[in-house]
């Protein structure tokens, strides 16, 4: 298995490899340690723990808004990931939580970039998550964010802005192309301040960064997006200046209960 290891992850060394095994972080599919003379054999499913060497902590907190038996609601702030990727594992959203509450069931029903602060749910169990997963897959919960951008006086609002993106260049950028649309936002003005409008903005579909293109393509890209509508010079983040985009406010009727749920960001923009 070590050698099945260090050959599809080449950039690995083979002594990181047998500390993971020697600290049980390489599990097989029912969760047990796997040993680091363990045999390989076709299909056999392995788990690991990925870790990144010397990960920066970031100085900012999540918040618990509301946790029963089936749902938490987070309020994110801005830079910190939902879920472990890139040069982020430690200090995500999830694991931040996990420590939190110890609650190693948490899974997140829903993403929002890393960039983005505001609202995410989490189920807390097992046996009632398929029921609030399926809310989202079939497009039952309605999400209402709001951006600072610049000022669109020549068009009209409310408006819808549809259109198809797909995985654009450098890969982590979207693009919008032609054909038939994958993505649908519903706009509309919370306040025209000058020429910095507040925007309320509702997507009907969740596709990757697709309030930050819509917004970039009206000509009108969120207030310290370094993605869009050009990629920004270094990729280091600015603390001081987060992405002017806010999760507000999320409402669904409860799968479990039959309650209507409605719940509310405590940050601001």
């Amino acid at each position: 298995m070590l050698d099945c290891l260090c050959a599809h992850f080449p950039r690995i060394p083979a002594e990181v490899w047998r500390d993971r095994f020697a600290r049980g972080r390489v599990l097989d599919a029912d969760g047990s340690p796997l040993d680091v003379t363990t045999a390989y054999r076709r299909h056999l499913e392995v788990l690991y723990f990925r870790e990144v060497p010397q990960e920066s902590e970031l100085p900012f907190e999540a918040c618990i808004l509301h946790a029963d038996a089936d749902l938490l609601v987070a309020d994110k702030p801005h830079f910190l990931a939902v879920t472990p990727a890139g040069r982020f594992v430690e200090q995500t959203l999830l694991r931040r939580l996990i420590r939190q509450t110890g609650n190693a069931d948490l899974v997140p029903l829903h993403r929002i970039d890393r960039l983005t602060a505001g609202l995410v749910l989490f189920s807390t169990n097992p046996a009632t998550r398929s029921r609030y997963q399926s809310l989202f897959r079939e497009h039952q919960v309605d999400k209402f964010y709001e951006a600072l951008a610049p000022a669109l006086p020549e068009l009209e609002f409310p408006r819808v802005h549809r259109s198809r993106l797909l995985a654009g260049e450098p890969f982590f950028r979207m693009a919008e192309c032609k054909g038939p649309a994958n993505s649908e936002t519903h706009m509309g003005v919370l306040a025209r301040d000058g020429p910095i409008w507040r925007y309320a903005l509702s997507p009907v579909s969740g596709r990757k960064h697709q309030l930050r293109v819509h917004m970039a393509s009206l000509g009108a890209p969120i207030l310290n997006d370094p993605l869009y509508p050009e990629l920004a010079s270094g990729q280091a983040d600015d603390f001081g200046a987060p992405l002017k985009l806010l999760a507000r406010r999320i409402a669904f009727t409860d799968p479990v209960s039959g309650q209507t749920r409605r719940f509310e960001s405590r940050l601001t923009l």
